[in-house]
């Protein structure tokens, strides 16, 4: 199928009639000029998605990796329950810390709310290397009453998956079921080694819409600043 020939940014922006109280006439072509790399930044955001979904197979899963949930111990296969797509997402709250990362909560407690929405078309569920115990006294103590949490207790999966060494890093894998076959989808594979310079290792697309948000502002996401577990 033959992509739709898309009309020009900087025809489109000719269209905006968008004016506010005061404005310079500075202001106004730099915030056109402005207009044109944000619709081409969404092109290229779609453009990106389309290439995600269509890439081809991912190995298959093969091992039985079994994780202990608040309800006792669950099958790999199990956590899709009946939909054909799952969202696995590591969080950082091993044995070793004491307390839960602060991003990692800053973007679970983020999608807290919006799990009804996503989970009409996917399964979502969220996974550390702590005891199901301790990970379930975190949910508690936030508050969260939506998200399916797991203790990968052997670590199998954290190291086919997350990190080999079994550090104690985020991972963000998709998977899918088709016809009985479960196969590796896509995992976010930014880190340290692809960050420009300047800026923290992020991926792409950004999960967290705090850092969106901060992005429209004239402070923007600043270089010191990270959420914290309370203010």
């Amino acid at each position: 199928m033959s992509s739709p020939v898309l009309t020009p940014a900087t025809e489109l922006a000719s269209t905006n009639r968008t004016r506010h109280p005061n404005e310079s006439a500075a202001y106004r072509r730099a915030r056109q000029a402005l207009l044109i790399e944000e619709i081409e930044l969404r092109r290229q955001t779609e453009r990106v998605a389309e290439l995600r979904r269509a890439l081809p197979e991912g190995g298959e899963v093969t091992k039985s990796y079994v994780f202990e949930g608040e309800g006792g111990p669950v099958k790999f296969a199990e956590l899709f329950g009946d939909r054909q797509t799952l969202i696995v997402y590591n969080y950082m709250f091993g044995p070793q810390r004491e307390r839960p990362c602060p991003m990692c909560t800053s973007f679970m407690s983020t999608w807290d709310a919006k799990l009804p929405d996503i989970e009409q078309r996917i399964a979502f569920v969220f996974v550390a290397r702590s005891p199901i115990a301790r990970l379930v006294a975190a949910k508690q103590a936030r508050g969260w009453t939506r998200h399916k949490i797991y203790s990968d207790t052997s670590g199998d999966y954290t190291r086919d998956y997350v990190s080999a060494e079994d550090a104690d890093v985020s991972g963000y894998s998709v998977f899918t079921r088709l016809d009985g076959s479960i196969r590796h989808f896509w995992s976010g594979e930014m880190g340290m080694a692809t960050a420009d310079p300047g800026q923290d290792p992020r991926g792409s697309p950004e999960l967290d819409p705090l850092w969106s948000i901060l992005d429209t502002t004239p402070e923007g996401r600043g270089k010191d600043w990270y959420p914290r577990l309370s203010y």
